[in-house]
């Protein structure tokens, strides 16, 4: 009984240290693999924006759906929304700009910048330098964390912390300093892989008297 106790706990230390051991790139692998396999997701999340200027700080709470191949919805609690509907992105910020609505003609690279699991998780060895940042529990769960570097200057950003979670390889938490200096906190406080969602979920219609601005760029956002 002793020696089976012992096989166990060796086992169990074994496995750990190769949980541990785990590279940046693996990692990062393996969450990118898992995000490629879903065909729809649903996570509830909690953003903090923080201004290092100003020292002012915003939390928000909302919902992110998406369906491939081009499907997208980040509905936020105090009515703001991005849906990306196969042909249109559309913006709608009441909370910054009241009263419009901006609209940008659909590409995989114009949605994939709002996702922002496609941002970090598409190729992202040739995008980014990565480098593993330990370990760390979010929510309970055990996740790697690995530090995003983009190689070209001109990203929107400056630098990205990763949470991949250690059972399901999803994204549990980002951090990303923008290259304005804006940093944001995204925690993941609930994850749907693959749930059912309809076409309907993706539909937006403009309100009412709002100003339609047409974009070109989702740099002009």
């Amino acid at each position: 009984m002793k020696k089976l106790f012992l096989t166990t706990a060796i086992a169990c230390v074994a496995v750990s240290s190769a949980a541990a051991a785990q590279s940046a790139e693996s990692v990062i692998d393996r969450a990118a693999a898992a995000y490629g396999r879903l065909s729809t997701m649903r996570a509830e999340f909690r953003q903090t924006l923080t201004n290092p200027l100003t020292g002012s700080t915003q939390t928000t709470s909302g919902v992110i759906l998406r369906k491939k191949p081009n499907l997208l919805s980040i509905t936020f609690e105090g009515g703001d929304r991005v849906v990306a509907d196969g042909s249109t992105l559309w913006a709608y910020l009441p909370s910054s700009v009241p009263g419009q609505v901006m609209r940008m003609p659909y590409s995989m690279t114009s949605a994939g910048s709002v996702d922002p699991a496609d941002q970090f998780l598409n190729s992202p060895l040739k995008r980014f330098s990565v480098t593993s940042a330990g370990t760390a529990t979010v929510a309970g769960r055990p996740t790697h964390v690995v530090t995003l570097v983009p190689k070209r200057a001109n990203s929107q950003f400056r630098s990205a912390k990763i949470w991949v979670d250690d059972a399901d390889s999803s994204i549990r938490q980002f951090d990303v300093e923008a290259s304005n200096g804006l940093r944001r906190r995204v925690v993941i406080t609930r994850f749907v892989a693959n749930p059912a969602l309809t076409s309907s979920s993706f539909r937006f219609s403009p309100p009412r008297g709002a100003k339609i601005i047409d974009q070109q760029t989702l740099a002009d956002f």
